[in-house]
């Protein structure tokens, strides 16, 4: 029987066997897994990489090239899809989606790298040979010899829309965004083109790798020992990875003496850390507290004071995953299975609580750029009472006098000041701190009393921090 996947052999010509590009194929693999599973890629892409060294196929060259790849074609999917659907007789839907994958890698190659065209298309029709078969790899071939026709600025110029006609529209396709993302970015920074536009450019950007060196089992002179660190913007216990840099193959990581952890994330836990308290400050909670970076940095901070963290998630195997960040904490601590929503714990037993909601995750689409085409604006409606709960909750749990730290990886305004003035409404004993302060040397926090973090402005995810203290 004929294997009809090769397509036609010309009379007397012998088929050849299409070449096996290592680096492409598993970047390809890796798109496929975010499609088909919902896998997030920071997740997926460094076991592939792992085995792909141990086999012997990578050097770090390949590794560096494949994470181009699948980052680049996933944060630029909405642009290049416009493009690819300028090149097809068809609608992208009807296109399937291995394919559709194919052709967005040819096509970041062509018009995101500096791969040379003839190198970018000759090796992404191989990929599709092996991967698709012949047949298909011609209908990759016709298409990316199209797109190879114009350089990025001239196809962006092509498939947006005029500005002056539909500015959303035309953002969205320009940064790749969903429309209804930059419609919310736009609401949540309080208008203005420019600032709009650094934030997209900026979520777009390949991000630092940031570690935390664990106060009391770590300290960033030993981590800045280290090849590529220097250290962080505004935590004191940041440091940076230049490009290239691998925090697993850095000893303090590896024995969980630090961490790898966003800036943003940090200066979150510094600042609820450091806000004043009235009376004793002896038991802290970390009501959501998977996976543990932020437990881990207060527990060590609550170790200095003498105190005691609590550290709650609901789901049992997060719970295990902040257990193994705080192992080895210097002072006491303890986790816990819990819902924050239906606590073990009595009414006014913290002193300082921290509750980072489980949110859209809009904040930090530079490292899950496959965030921005998963999430819907309806995703909102099932976060939003949930987040209330979950506040609610934490102003009950912390005494008259103590404090809650209100996080968010979202700068949504539905999933942060929406939820904080329904709560001030409801609760006459609630009264927010001025969190800018707590923040010494971070600028651009706006008018507070709440704080904002943006990518384009701080180098961090886009957390949001409102500090509230119980008076009554």
């Amino acid at each position: 029987m004929s294997d009809t996947s090769r397509g036609p052999r010309r009379p007397g010509k012998p088929y050849r066997r299409p070449k096996k590009d290592p680096v492409r194929i598993l970047a390809f693999d890796a798109l496929r897994a975010v499609d088909e599973r919902d896998a997030y890629a920071n997740l997926v892409l460094p076991p592939l990489l792992r085995k792909a060294r141990e086999k012997g196929d990578f050097d770090a060259r390949d590794a560096a090239l494949a994470t181009e790849l699948v980052y680049g074609t996933l944060r630029r999917q909405g642009t290049y899809d416009a493009i690819i659907a300028a090149c097809v007789d068809r609608p992208l839907r009807e296109v399937d989606p291995p394919v559709l994958d194919v052709l967005s890698l040819g096509v970041h190659q062509l018009l995101g790298t500096r791969i040379p065209t003839h190198a970018a298309v000759s090796a992404t029709v191989e990929l599709a040979r092996v991967v698709l078969g012949d047949g298909r790899a011609k209908f990759v071939n016709a298409v990316l010899r199209k797109v190879a026709q114009h350089d990025l600025d001239d196809w962006i110029e092509r498939v947006a829309p005029p500005y002056d006609e539909d500015p959303e529209d035309h953002l969205a396709v320009v940064h790749s965004h969903p429309r209804w993302v930059v419609s919310a970015l736009w609401d949540s920074l309080g208008g203005g083109r420019a600032g709009l536009e650094r934030l997209l450019e900026a979520d777009n950007e390949r991000p630092d790798v940031t570690l935390v060196a664990r106060p009391g089992r770590a300290t960033t002179e030993e981590l800045l020992g280290e090849e590529a660190a220097v250290p962080g913007r505004w935590s004191p216990y940041a440091v940076r990875l230049a490009e290239g840099g691998e925090p697993g193959a850095i000893e303090a990581v590896r024995q969980g003496r630090a961490g790898v952890q966003d800036e943003g994330s940090q200066l979150v836990a510094l600042a609820l850390a450091a806000a004043p308290v009235e009376g004793r400050d002896e038991l802290w909670l970390d009501g959501c507290a998977g996976p543990g970076g932020k437990a881990a940095l207060l527990g060590a901070l609550a170790a200095q004071r003498g105190a005691t963290l609590l550290a709650s998630e609901k789901q049992p195997h997060r719970a295990g995953l902040v257990a193994r960040a705080l192992d080895g904490n210097p002072g006491p601590y303890r986790v816990i299975a819990a819902d924050g929503t239906r606590p073990p714990w009595r009414p006014g037993s913290f002193d300082r609580v921290l509750m980072d909601v489980p949110c859209t995750g809009l904040g930090a689409l530079r490292r899950r750029p496959e965030a921005r085409w998963r999430r819907r604006p309806e995703d909102l409606d099932g976060f939003a009472p949930l987040q209330r709960a979950l506040l609610a909750g934490a102003l009950d749990a912390v005494r008259v006098g103590g404090i809650v730290g209100y996080a968010t990886c979202s700068p949504h305004l539905a999933e942060t000041r929406a939820v904080v003035d329904d709560l001030l409404k409801q609760h006459p004993e609630a009264e927010l701190v001025d969190a800018r302060p707590l923040l010494p040397g971070v600028p651009d926090l706006g008018e507070g009393p709440d704080v904002q973090l943006w990518p384009h402005l701080h180098g961090t995810d886009a957390m949001y921090l409102a500090l509230i203290r119980r008076t009554g």
